[in-house]
């Protein structure tokens, strides 16, 4: 039996959800504040448009998951308002942009007894995973360091008649672009202890609320070090999304624009081989975005409600994400913008 879905938000990364969710369950019902957007993707897929949260919930008993894909400062509400409705949710990258709203969340969740999924995406990416196993399995023995690269493009266009570039409902360019990024450290690298962070607007005054570029020293808790630098100021089009882990026994970076290419690796007595294509990057006509591996999201949400399986990315760790964020922030803001 097929699970139904609905989605909340129906900006681009909908349409992409819509596209999976017709692979993998029945999409039941859309909704947006922008009636005209719900009513072009219902159109599109042939399903019931809504024109608030409320109304989807009311009226749309059947659905089992709902796919919160509103703007980031809206993710708090729409999940706590579906699980309290009893549906199950999978939140688009970030969970939230506070901490606070995040174990929420993940109360709410415990309390209704339904799952919480958060999307995670590039964790499917073929080198990430494969340098997770060889972490995992000691093969680069002790993590001594690691640098993190994030150079990306984002015109003024982009932000343009937008949320995008809000600090109420974007947050900041790491809630955005780069909390995949961010998360990856966290997973395959463990909590961060302590940062010392930089941040300017340098080529977007007057556009966004917040920084554009950002220089991040961290230490994690198991005593790795690591840099961390991210700029949406690229000319003209992404150059690099990479990440370099120096071990005793190795070394290996995983770069490309969107962490999609086994760049280096220089391990003692092993060798990463046979990866598979991992697929294209999102497209978003002038401008791309991380890898497009919603399919093994949904594959995941389908396992873990219909097979018991285990869920690739919890609440807790999405909140994990969004504490390091945080981390950042407050040391930018410290130190002076």
């Amino acid at each position: 039996m097929k699970m139904k879905f609905a989605i909340i938000g129906c900006g681009r990364i909908a349409k992409r959800h819509a596209g999976h969710i017709k692979n993998y369950g029945e999409l039941i019902a859309v909704c947006d504040n922008d009636v005209d957007k719900a009513k072009e993707l219902a159109e599109e897929y042939g399903v019931n448009a809504h024109g608030s949260v409320e109304e989807l919930l009311k009226n749309e008993s059947e659905v089992d998951v709902v796919a919160i894909c509103s703007p980031n400062g809206l993710h708090y509400e729409h999940t706590i308002l579906s699980l309290r409705a009893g549906k199950h949710v999978l939140c688009e990258k970030p969970m939230a942009i506070k901490v606070h709203h995040c174990g929420e969340m993940i109360k709410e969740a415990e309390k209704a007894n339904k799952r919480l999924f958060i999307v995670k995406q590039n964790r499917f990416n073929p080198p990430v995973e494969a340098l997770k196993n060889a972490i995992d399995e000691g093969r680069l023995g002790k993590i001594l360091n690691i640098q993190l690269s994030c150079f990306w493009n984002r015109n003024n266009e982009y932000y343009q008649n937008s949320w995008k570039g809000t600090k109420d409902l974007d947050g900041g360019t790491l809630f955005t672009q780069f909390s995949h990024f961010l998360d990856l450290l966290y997973w395959l690298i463990g909590d961060v202890k302590e940062v010392h962070a930089f941040g300017a607007n340098q080529m977007h005054q007057d556009i966004i609320e917040f920084e554009d570029t950002g220089v991040i020293c961290v230490k994690f808790y198991n005593d790795v070090l690591g840099t961390i630098n991210y700029t949406v100021n690229s000319h003209d089009q992404n150059m690099e999304g990479s990440l370099t882990v120096f071990g005793e026994k190795g070394t290996v970076k995983v770069g490309g624009k969107y962490l999609n290419e086994l760049e280096y690796q220089n391990i003692e007595n092993y060798k990463i081989e046979g990866l598979p294509e991992g697929n294209p990057a999102n497209s978003y006509g002038k401008y791309q975005g991380s890898m497009s591996n919603h399919n093994f999201v949904y594959e995941n949400v389908i396992d873990v409600l219909q097979n018991k399986g285990v869920i690739a990315t919890n609440g807790f760790e999405g909140l994990k994400t969004v504490e390091i964020i945080e981390k950042i922030y407050s040391s930018i803001a410290k130190n002076g913008k």
